[in-house]
């Protein structure tokens, strides 16, 4: 409840902070991390933070960003999540002119000209709860800033690709991001195999 209030009308800011400060103390805790070949990554709000996270900083070597939003302007009135979204989460809404501009100040295309970070895109055409015009537009801003970006579309899924879509698209979407980190991150996707045997 503490951190509701926290976050409130503050998307970008403490958040970011909170996220940054985790990964900086699993480095230290961890030795055997190397800060130099590490990923950002995030699906839905969590794709949010990924976009925002790169426009922010170049720290990360790789990003995957997976049914993300990058426009909270455009996001108002066509995402399935209903007309008072932003006014319940951030205390603002696009049809207001001053909430507007707040809007878009919280927005990562605001600093996509900031972006250097390799990017992978997921998104599923019929996703309504973050609407792929939102992937479309991050896709197409990190072309013309020359970004090293790929942008994977899933046909008859929606935002629940990861968790109930078709088993076949579920594999591939994690063959992308798997191919994406040895592609910008060497020895991630391999490292990442060990993990999964050694739990098993």
């Amino acid at each position: 409840q503490a951190w509701t209030s926290a976050i409130h009308g503050r998307w970008g800011t403490v958040d970011m902070a909170d996220l940054l400060a985790f990964f900086d103390a699993c480095l230290a805790a961890e030795h055997r991390l190397d800060p130099r070949r590490t990923a950002v990554m995030g699906g839905s709000y969590g794709g949010y933070m990924t976009n925002w996270i790169t426009g922010h900083t170049d720290r990360f070597q790789a990003a995957i960003t997976d049914r993300s939003i990058c426009n909270l302007i455009s996001f108002g009135g066509t995402s399935d999540i209903g007309m008072r979204f932003w006014d319940d989460e951030l205390g603002l809404n696009f049809h207001r002119s001053e909430g507007a501009l707040r809007l878009w100040d919280m927005s990562p295309l605001k600093y996509v000209e900031n972006v250097r970070t390799p990017t992978l895109m997921v998104h599923s055409v019929l996703d309504h709860r973050c609407p792929i015009e939102q992937a479309e537009q991050w896709y197409t801003a990190l072309k013309l800033h020359g970004v090293p970006v790929r942008f994977v579309r899933f046909p008859g899924e929606d935002h629940e690709l990861s968790r109930s879509g078709r088993p076949d698209r579920r594999l591939r979407r994690l063959e992308e991001y798997l191919e994406w980190l040895e592609e910008w991150v060497p020895g991630a996707a391999q490292q990442e195999q060990r993990t999964a045997d050694t739990r098993a």
